[in-house]
C-alpha cells in the first residue's frame, strides 16, 4: 500500500475505490446470505430429526402384536424404506416394512394369501387408522395422525430374500440391503451431506400438487444418480440445488431399481419421456429456476418459500 493508511492504494481513482468498497459489500453480503441459507436448513432438519421414528416402532410393534397372535413363530419387521436409509421425514416418508414369515403357517401361502390375511386382522384389531388397503406388493396402513405403513410380505430363502412377484402371484428376488449400502456410500463421500439434501428434497417435493409428487424411494434413487459423479461444494444447499439442476433431465427416463424390488423404481411413471414425466420435470425445473434466482439476489425470503417456511 502506498502513501496514507487507508485500506486501499493511495493512488487508486476515486471510481476504482468505489468499486472495491462495492465489492467489499457484495462479497459480505453474499457471505451473510449463505450463512442464513444454512440456517434455515439446519432449523428444518432439526425439526425433522427431532420427530423420532419411535413412533413408528411403536406402530409396528402394535401390528406384530395383532399378526402373531394366530401363527407359530416371531415376525421379523425389518425396516426397508426411508428409516433404514435415514431419510425418513416424519409425514412425507411412506415407511416400506419387510416383514419375514419364514418358520410360520404362512410360509406355503401365496403373496396375496398372506396379505388377506394381514389385511383382515389389522381391520378388525388395529385402532386409531383410516383405512387399511392391499395392492399387487403390500398392505398399506394409514392412520389417523397420517403416518403411512407400507407393509410387504417376504420370504427368506438361505441368505435371500423374497418378496411377491411384479403379478403378486409368486415371489421375486430383492436385494433392499444393497440399494442401502449404495446411498450410504454416496453419503460418505459427500461428507453426509447427502442425506440431509434428500431429507429437504422430500419436504419440497411434499408442496407439489399429488400429480407432480415423486415417491420417497424414486427421490433417492434420483439422488444417487445425480450425485454420484458430483465435485461441487459439500454442503446441502449445493447438493440441493445440484439435485433439481439434474433431476429435471434424469426423471425423464426410468431408473433401474438396484434393490431389484421391481425392474424400475419409477414405473409409476410410465415409459421414457411420458407426460407425467415431463410434467415432475417441468416441476423440478421450477424449483431450479427458483433457487438460481434466490442465490442470485440474496434473497432469504425466497429461500423460505421453496423450503415451505413462509
Amino acid at each position: 500500500m502506498s502513501g496514507g493508511g487507508g485500506f486501499f492504494p493511495s493512488d487508486l481513482k476515486p471510481e476504482e475505490i468505489q468499486k472495491k468498497v462495492e465489492e467489499s459489500l457484495d462479497k459480505t453480503k453474499k457471505e451473510e446470505f449463505e450463512v442464513n441459507v444454512a440456517n434455515l436448513i439446519r432449523d428444518l432438519l432439526m425439526q425433522y430429526n427431532d420427530r423420532n421414528p419411535r413412533k413408528i416402532q411403536d406402530k409396528l410393534d402394535k401390528i406384530r402384536k395383532i399378526i402373531e397372535k394366530d401363527i407359530e413363530d416371531t415376525i421379523d419387521l425389518k425396516f426397508g424404506g426411508s428409516i433404514s436409509k435415514h431419510t425418513y421425514v416424519d409425514g412425507l416418508s411412506d415407511v416400506d416394512t419387510l416383514i419375514l414369515v419364514n418358520n410360520t403357517e404362512l410360509i406355503n401361502k401365496t403373496p396375496e394369501q398372506i396379505q388377506d390375511f394381514f389385511l383382515s386382522k389389522l381391520r378388525k384389531e388395529l385402532k386409531d387408522i383410516k383405512k387399511v388397503d392391499k395392492s399387487t406388493l403390500a398392505v398399506t396402513v394409514e392412520f389417523k395422525d397420517e403416518t403411512v405403513i407400507q407393509l410387504l410380505p417376504a420370504i427368506r430363502v438361505g441368505d435371500r430374500v423374497k418378496i411377491a412377484s411384479p403379478d403378486g402371484k409368486g415371489w421375486s428376488e430383492i436385494n433392499p440391503k444393497g440399494f442401502t449400502d449404495h446411498l450410504t456410500r454416496i453419503n460418505k463421500t459427500l461428507g453426509g451431506k447427502a442425506v440431509p439434501a434428500i431429507k429437504i428434497v422430500k419436504s419440497i417435493n411434499a408442496q407439489f400438487s399429488k400429480a407432480r409428487q415423486m415417491t420417497g424411494y424414486h427421490i433417492e434413487s434420483l439422488a444417487i444418480e445425480a450425485f454420484k459423479s458430483y465435485s461441487g461444494e459439500k454442503t446441502p444447499k449445493a447438493l440441493i440445488e445440484h439435485f433439481f439442476n439434474k433431476t429435471k433431465d434424469l426423471v425423464l427416463s426410468p431408473i433401474r431399481d438396484k434393490s431389484r424390488q421391481s425392474l424400475h423404481v419409477d414405473d409409476y411413471l410410465g415409459p421414457k419421456n411420458s407426460d407425467a414425466r415431463k410434467s415432475i420435470s417441468h416441476q423440478l425445473d421450477i424449483v431450479h429456476r427458483k433457487i438460481r434466482s434466490a442465490n442470485n439476489t440474496n434473497s432469504i425470503p425466497s429461500w423460505k418459500e421453496i423450503l415451505g417456511e413462509l
